[in-house]
Formats: C-alpha cells, structure tokens, sequence
C-alpha cells in the first residue's frame, strides 16, 4: 500500500476514501440524504455539492465491488500514464460532468436520487481505452478476452440503449456520459492522445 500511495497518490486516496465512506454510509441512513445526487435541488442550486459526494457512497455491496475493482484494474496504470494532476482532474471532471445530464433530466422529479463512483469511472476507463485501445480485457459473460478499444464500442451503444430504454435504476447515463468525459478531457488534457490511439489500432504505432 505505501508503493500504491508514493506512485499513484490520488488513486490510491480515493480508493481508500471510497471504501471508507461507502461502508460508513451502510450504517448511516443519514449520510445518504445528505451525501446522493438530487437533481431537484442541485438544479435549484441546493446541495450542489452532491455532484461530488454522490460519487463516494454505494446502493449495496455488490454497487461498491464492481466499481471498485473496475477502479483498481484501470485507476492506477492511468495515473502512472498522466501523472497525478491530469488524474485527479480527469476523475472529478468527469465525476461532474456524468452527473450534469440526469440532473437536467430529473430537474423536476422530486423523488429521484442518484448515487455511486461510476461515472467518475467511466471516464477513467476510456481515458484508459485511448491510451491502451488494443490491451485485452476479460468481460464476464464472454469466455474469452477482448480489446479495450472494442469492449468501449460496446460500453457506449449499450449504455446508450439502457439509458432509453432501462427501468433497472440504473443511472446508465452517467456511464454513458462519464465514458465521453473521459474521453474529451483525455483530449484536453494530453495534447497527441488521438493520434496516438490510431497509431496503436492500426499498428502504426
């Protein structure tokens, strides 16, 4: 853990700032009213905050786990790939950014919430996919690797058929806007990154 914290400071804090808070919030009723994303009120410019802290709690176990291992597989290659700044930038734009569309989406349902890391996530991910477009991953069901760059095709239309069609409460446009975060501030952020993902897909690189 102090090689994670002396090489991948930000992702390593936010790692162990996630856990804590989410398994604090599993026996804290409280914190989840104040910590969840409500659009009503965000939009009315109340509890702005949330935009922020919605992302450090978790609906269940199984919520925290798969984010949290999707966090570690990526997270800390990532920072060790832009530095600690354009990380710690990339993650809470994009934690920013995933939520601005449900808010504007629920601006007026009083009863909608949101929570969770995985916008933030998102991005991180295909920040990732730009840099490693053709390492492979292994995506349960399917019985065998694929590459990043495909496995984010099929990220992005599936999010965007959930996020239409989906009654799962599931936010599925946070992770539908969290992967195109990722992938505009990866642009701002790392002037050259564009051609060099076409470079590596098309082994030019």
């Amino acid at each position: 853990m102090i090689e994670y914290l002396q090489n991948t400071p930000v992702a390593s804090i936010i790692f162990i700032f996630t856990l804590v808070t989410s398994i604090y919030a599993f026996n804290d009723a409280g914190l989840y009213g104040k910590f969840m994303l409500h659009p009503y009120s965000v939009y009315r410019r109340q509890n702005v905050y949330t935009l922020i802290t919605s992302g450090l709690i978790h609906g269940s176990w199984m919520h925290l786990i798969f984010n949290m291992f999707t966090f570690y597989a990526f997270a800390f290659t990532l920072e060790a790939t832009i530095g600690s700044v354009r990380f710690g930038l990339l993650y809470f734009i994009g934690l920013v950014l995933s939520d601005i569309p449900s808010v504007i989406k629920h601006k007026n349902d009083y009863n909608y919430h949101s929570l969770g890391a995985s916008g933030a996530i998102s991005a991180v991910l295909f920040s990732y996919i730009l840099f490693y477009p053709l390492n492979t991953l292994m995506i349960f069901p399917l019985p065998i690797p694929i590459w990043a760059a495909l496995f984010g095709v099929l990220y992005l239309v599936y999010s965007y058929y959930m996020s239409k069609s989906s009654r799962d409460n599931i936010n599925h446009d946070a992770h539908l806007y969290g992967a195109i975060a990722g992938i505009v501030v990866t642009v701002l952020l790392v002037p050259g990154i564009i051609p060099h993902f076409i470079a590596t897909i098309t082994g030019q690189g």
